[in-house]
C-alpha cells in the first residue's frame, strides 16, 4: 500500500538530497512504495521472507548466502506482497519481538549483513532508523559503525498496543531497554513528542521536534468542477480505509447531514487503500449506506496515485478524518490544505496542533458522529469561512511545511550529533 510513513521518509530523503546531501534510503522487508519517484535502494535488507523463515526455524539460519540474496530480491519480495500478506499486530508479535532482540536474537545474521554493508562500504556519518520497532538493530550499529544513531516515531505504538501476550510483554521490555541504544529522537508532533517520550521512558529532552513536510509541486494549481457548487456540499475523506481512520464516523456523519440538509445537497466520497482484512468492514458498512437511501450520494475511489489524489482533494468542500486513534501526523491534513481544501478534524493527537498553526480547519469531538455532523454542517452554512479557512490553510502549508523546509529543519537535527 501507499504507506505515510513510507511517503514520509522519501519525501525527506529526496529533500535531503536535493541540499546537497549524501542519502540512502534503505528498504527493509519489501521495497518500498511510494507515491511520488522512490529514491531508495533497490538493494533491501532484513527481506520479509528471509526474517520469517529464521524466525520460524534454526535451519534457515544456515541457508546458504546465493539463496539468501535470492529470497531478498526486490522482484521476488514485490511479487509476494501483491498477495495481501499480513501485517496484524495479532500475527507479528514474535517477529516484532525477534527484531528487537538485535544482536542477541533469531536475526543477528541479517543484522551482520546491513552492519557489514554500512561499516565498510557506505561509511555514514549518522544512522537514522524509521521507526522504534527497529531499535534493536541500534546498538550493534552504534557500536560497528561508530557514528550517532538517531530514531523516528511516526505512530508505531498503534501497532504495538495491538500486540497479544506474551509478545507485548516481550516487546514493551525491549523497547524500553532498547530506547538507551539510540542518540535521540526524532517526532513530527509536540503531542507525539510528549507521549512516546513517556511510553519509552525516555527523557524528554532527547525527542527532536521537525514537522512535517510535503512536496508542493501539483498542490494547489486548480480547484476542481465538484467543488463550491451552490446546491451540493462534498465531503472527502482521504486515508486507509480501516476502522482506525474513522470512515464509519464519517458516514454516521453523513446520515445526520443528509437528514437535515436533504439527501440531494449532501455527498461522501471515499479514497484510500483497502487490506483484504478491512474489505468486510467496507462491505457492511456500505450496506448501510444503501439502507439509508444515500448510496446514489457516496462512492468510494479505491486507493489513488498522486495526480489522483490531488485532484481528489481539488474536487471536494472539505476533508474529514475522523480518526478513532490519536493521530501522531496528520499528513492528509497537510496534503489537503495545500489544496486549499479546508478540513474537520477530531480534537486529538497531533491534529489540534495542525489546525493551530495553519488556520485551516476546524476541530470536533473525537469519536461522536453527532459533533462531526455539526461541524460539516457549520461550515456548509457559512461558505465565506470555508473560503477563509481554505485560503489560511493553503498559504501556511505552502510557506512553513514544505518538503525543503522539512530538511532543512532535519539536517539542523544531524549537525547537533555529528559537529
Amino acid at each position: 500500500m501507499y504507506c505515510g510513513s513510507c511517503i514520509h521518509d522519501n519525501t525527506l530523503a529526496s529533500a535531503l538530497m536535493e541540499l546537497g546531501h549524501d542519502v540512502a534510503l534503505i528498504p527493509t522487508y519489501t521495497p518500498m512504495r511510494t507515491d511520488e519517484d522512490s529514491v531508495a535502494m533497490e538493494k533491501i535488507f532484513f527481506g520479509g521472507i528471509n526474517i520469517y523463515l529464521q524466525h520460524k526455524s534454526s535451519i534457515f539460519r544456515h541457508m546458504p548466502r546465493f539463496l539468501e540474496r535470492w529470497l531478498n530480491s526486490p522482484k521476488l519480495l514485490k511479487y509476494v506482497s501483491r498477495f495481501a500478506g499480513s501485517t496484524n499486530a495479532h500475527d507479528l508479535g514474535g517477529l516484532t519481538a525477534d527484531m528487537l532482540h538485535g544482536e542477541a536474537g533469531h536475526l543477528k545474521r541479517e543484522l551482520d549483513e546491513l552492519t557489514g554493508w554500512l561499516r565498510d562500504e557506505y561509511r555514514p556519518d549518522i544512522i537514522v532508523l524509521t521507526n522504534s520497532m527497529l531499535l534493536g538493530l541500534a546498538r550493534q550499529l552504534r557500536k560497528e559503525c561508530g557514528v550517532p544513531v538517531l530514531c523516528e516515531l511516526q505512530g508505531e505504538d498503534i501497532f504495538i498496543d495491538d500486540l497479544i501476550e506474551p509478545y507485548k510483554s516481550e516487546v514493551m521490555k525491549e523497547l524500553y531497554e532498547r530506547s538507551r541504544d539510540v542518540d535521540g529522537f526524532i517526532a513530527t508532533s509536540e503531542y507525539y513528542a510528549d507521549y512516546m517520550a513517556e511510553y519509552l521512558h525516555a527523557p524528554r529532552e532527547r525527542v527532536h521536534i521537525v514537522p512535517l513536510g510535503i512536496h508542493l509541486e501539483g498542490h494547489g494549481q486548480h480547484i476542481g468542477p465538484g467543488r463550491g457548487q451552490e446546491d451540493l456540499f462534498t465531503i472527502g475523506f482521504l486515508a486507509r480505509v480501516c476502522p482506525e481512520k474513522g470512515l464509519h464516523l464519517l458516514a454516521e456523519a453523513f446520515r445526520i447531514l443528509a437528514e437535515k440538509l436533504g439527501r440531494e445537497r449532501v455527498r461522501l466520497r471515499a479514497a484510500g487503500w483497502l487490506g483484504e482484512k478491512d474489505r468486510p468492514y467496507l462491505e457492511e458498512l456500505e450496506q448501510k449506506i444503501e439502507s439509508w437511501g444515500l448510496g446514489d450520494g457516496y462512492d468510494y475511489a479505491g486507493e489513488v496515485d498522486r495526480q489522483q489524489k490531488i485532484a481528489f482533494l481539488s474536487e471536494v468542500d472539505v476533508l474529514c478524518v475522523p480518526t478513532v486513534y490519536r493521530e501522531p501526523k496528520g499528513l492528509f491534513a497537510l496534503e489537503a490544505l495545500a489544496n486549499g481544501t479546508p478540513v474537520v478534524l477530531p480534537d486529538h493527537g497531533a491534529l489540534p496542533e495542525l489546525v493551530d498553526r495553519t488556520r485551516g480547519g476546524i476541530l470536533v469531538k473525537p469519536n461522536d458522529p453527532a459533533s462531526i455532523a455539526a461541524g460539516l454542517e457549520s461550515l456548509y452554512h457559512d461558505p465565506a469561512r470555508r473560503e477563509v479557512l481554505a485560503r489560511q490553510g493553503r498559504l501556511a502549508v505552502h510557506q512553513s511545511y514544505s518538503a525543503r523546509t522539512m530538511a532543512e529543519n532535519t539536517a539542523k537535527v544531524f549537525k547537533r550529533f555529528v559537529g
